[in-house]
């Protein structure tokens, strides 16, 4: 299977060469062929339209955008006019919950076409991408039995592999943008904390919240993230790009310098691997394919060495308590949906039992805590001079969904799938996730490399070096047997 970039199918769009009805087209075959069950909402009509707008602005000698004609499926928990929005709960958010934030804006400005809502974990409280109220869509790579697609963004991934959406919109509190870009096998982007605003939708941790971008290939997401993290200047937002501690590369608060976008070799480059859980953790198959990547990135000409990060793992034990998310997600379910926490799901309203037992001091110690960690961990990055940080994605398998019927055993797992991607959440870092190869199972395993506080460019430039190395997801991983070629 061969795939063009984003950026050449935009640029076709643009010269007249192709057309976004065609592209529309493609994305309605596929949906319509697909079994897979990534979307809650699936907007054909208003694909088509979309697209002839699109095709109406180049027709007239105009330009529609760096996206001209993309395809991009959204997570059901951003607002998106015209369509319903659950947040994966069981009854439809009021109205105004509809309205569109920067994200969704900013992909129409630039010329993308939206084809519909994929699942969400309820509320996005969870990171295996479990829903019984509005189904569990089905990973792909197994072809035997339906395993968990990983959460909360539960359909993103899936969407890219259906075919339907070239771009997938999601969330990422605590990895639920990195999350099921390793159990689906594509490229997942979290951002620096605060760098893009979170207008448009459904809170989970308005301190952790980030929204952001899968895609089939890092490539894909450089290009997309360039030609959008402008738009996010314009709102205001800047003084918020590079929340956390200072660095040798970015100032909190000041922009980023710009990377050598051409860069394409990991040459010189300086990863660590962190003596910390992110590794004690992941199964040895797991453990054995990062390394092996990192072993070819090594053979490139990177420089790979281990680094101490105690930091690391007193923020994921942070994390996992829940003692800074948890009592920000019943607020805000209290505050904007008030009488709705009786009718959530056990998987999500037990979890959210232990809100009420976090006291207003754990709650600001804890925050104070993290900006402590952070500015320590990048102190000794910059002191080992270590440019990323690299560790498996998720430290286990994705499960079987019959497997988690348990509320034990559901909460064990959700545990798991979390620790490996919380604590750059908990520090304010950027990361991004991209496919290492596969596991005895058969499934994807994720690469995350782990950047400063507001290297966000320079972070995506450097995974686009590392995938000239490894290959593409297709080219490494190969084709999901569930996945029409």
């Amino acid at each position: 299977m061969t795939r063009q970039s984003i950026q050449e199918t935009a640029a076709r769009v643009r010269r007249g060469d192709d057309t976004a009805r065609r592209l529309a087209e493609h994305a309605i075959r596929r949906h319509e062929a697909s079994d897979l069950g990534a979307y809650i909402v699936f907007d054909a009509q208003g694909a088509l339209a979309q697209a002839a707008a699109v095709d109406a602005t180049v027709a007239r000698g105009e330009d529609p955008g760096p996206l001209a004609g993309i395809t991009v499926s959204v997570k059901d928990l951003y607002g998106v006019e015209g369509l319903p929005i659950r947040a994966g709960t069981r009854r439809e958010l009021p109205a105004r919950w509809q309205r569109e934030g920067f994200l969704v804006r900013a992909i129409r400005q630039l010329g993308a076409v939206i084809v519909g809502k994929t699942h969400t974990v309820e509320l996005a409280f969870g990171g295996v991408g479990l829903n019984p109220n509005t189904g569990t869509p089905v990973n792909p790579w197994d072809a035997a039995q339906h395993r968990v697609p990983g959460g909360s963004s539960a359909g993103a991934g899936v969407s890219l592999w259906e075919g339907s959406a070239m771009i997938a919109l999601g969330s990422d509190t605590g990895g639920s943008v990195r999350i099921p870009a390793s159990a689906t096998g594509v490229v997942g982007h979290r951002h620096t904390t605060g760098r893009w605003p979170t207008t448009g939708v459904v809170p989970l941790s308005e301190t952790l919240d980030t929204v952001g971008l899968l895609t089939h290939t890092v490539e894909d997401s450089r290009y997309a993230f360039r030609a959008i993290d402008p738009l996010a200047a314009d709102t205001g937002s800047d003084g918020a790009r590079a929340q956390g501690p200072a660095s040798s590369t970015a100032m909190p608060g000041a922009p980023e310098p710009a990377p050598a976008a051409g860069t394409r070799s990991v040459a010189g480059l300086r990863i660590g691997i962190p003596r910390s859980d992110l590794w004690a953790g992941a199964t040895p198959a797991i453990a054995a394919v990062v390394r092996d990547a990192l072993g070819e990135l090594e053979a490139a000409g990177a420089h790979v060495v281990e680094v101490d990060a105690p930091e690391l793992d007193e923020a994921g034990e942070r994390y996992l308590a829940g003692e800074l998310v948890q009592p920000e997600r019943f607020e805000s379910l209290e505050r904007d949906l008030p009488g709705w926490t009786p009718i959530l799901d056990p998987t999500v309203g037990k979890r959210l039992e232990s809100a009420r037992d976090v006291s207003a001091v754990d709650y600001v110690a804890v925050l104070r805590l993290r900006l402590r960690l952070s500015a320590t961990l990048h102190a000794r990055l910059d002191a080992e001079r270590v440019d990323l940080l690299a560790a498996p994605t998720l430290p286990i398998t994705p499960p079987p969904l019959s497997a988690l019927a348990k509320l034990d055993v559901y909460r064990a797992t959700n545990r798991d799938m979390l620790s490996g991607t919380g604590p750059a959440s908990m520090l304010n870092m950027c990361a991004v996730s991209l496919p290492a190869g596969l596991d005895e199972h058969g499934m994807p395993v994720g690469l995350q490399l782990i950047g400063r506080s507001g290297t966000d460019h320079a972070l995506l430039v450097r995974a686009v070096a590392a995938e000239s190395v490894l290959g593409t997801n297709v080219a490494r991983l190969g084709v999901p047997p569930r996945v029409a070629r």
